[in-house]
């Protein structure tokens, strides 16, 4: 951990009452909350204190509490998952990314059964099938193969139950469409090779929203030089405007609207 939450880490130690040390170093209001502090009470909390502050009223110690749970999951996990679950539909958008960090700080101990879960919760609502997404399209995540083929076919049903969502102004699908934007160029840059029948399928989509959120993982960095026929993805100089290998390419690449069919 770095020097930054381990002086937290040290500093809650010393404190009695939590919550005026939390709300001084918050970060808010602001654009970022301090995400270091948030990871010190993750580490420093005990089991009690965390599933309080996961109750408050209060965004940022609940984000605070949620973020926490992850390592109360490892010995309650049944019970931490019931109220993770609910948590993944919390108005409060930050408190829905704590949800995604408990998630994934349970997986990083447990990636079968974090598998297991999220398999579940891809057949939910559209806030819960983005904190799965979320949760599991993390690079510490996907060192194995086999975890990475897992997410993508979990990826692909949420896209496809995405493509027949009928309320998409609502604020859920909204989350779940900017998630998605992001998931898959970190699945595909985990095993392009795994991820390049996925990728080429949803680029032939005429759904609207699908086509938005594969142009989005196609403009990410990571993206730059996916090839689907090796698991590492090949570097191409700076300012190259040649196409991406493996016949994967933007529309603005293909030079023009490329020819779509519906997935």
């Amino acid at each position: 951990m770095s020097e930054r939450v381990e002086r937290y880490r040290e500093e809650l130690r010393e404190l009695k009452s939590w919550e005026p040390y939390l709300h001084k170093h918050s970060g808010l209001p602001g654009p970022r909350a301090n995400l270091e502090l948030v990871a010190a009470v993750a580490e420093e909390a005990d089991a009690d204190r965390l599933w309080r502050l996961s109750a408050s009223g209060d965004e940022f110690l609940a984000l605070c509490g949620t973020a926490g749970l992850g390592r109360i999951a490892l010995m309650e996990p049944e019970t931490v998952m019931t109220w993770l679950h609910e948590l993944a539909s919390d108005p409060r958008w930050r408190v829905r990314e704590g949800v995604a960090l408990a998630l994934q700080r349970f997986g990083r101990e447990h990636m079968d059964r974090l598998l297991a879960e999220m398999r579940s919760w891809a057949n939910e609502t559209p806030f819960v099938q983005r904190a799965a997404a979320a949760a599991l399209c993390e690079p510490d995540l996907l060192r194995r193969p086999e975890d990475t083929v897992e997410v993508l076919m979990i990826l692909d049903h949420i896209t496809k139950s995405m493509g027949a969502a009928t309320s998409r102004k609502d604020e859920g699908f909204q989350a779940l469409r900017k998630a998605l934007g992001y998931c898959w160029s970190v699945a595909a840059a985990a095993s392009p090779s795994n991820a390049r029948p996925y990728i080429e399928k949803w680029l032939q989509s005429t759904d609207k929203d699908i086509a938005r959120v594969m142009k989005s993982n196609l403009g990410k960095a990571r993206m730059a030089g996916f090839d689907g026929d090796a698991d590492t993805p090949a570097r191409r100089a700076p300012g190259s405007r040649k196409a991406q290998p493996g016949g994967v390419k933007s529309r603005s690449a293909a030079g023009g609207r490329a020819r779509r069919s519906t997935s």
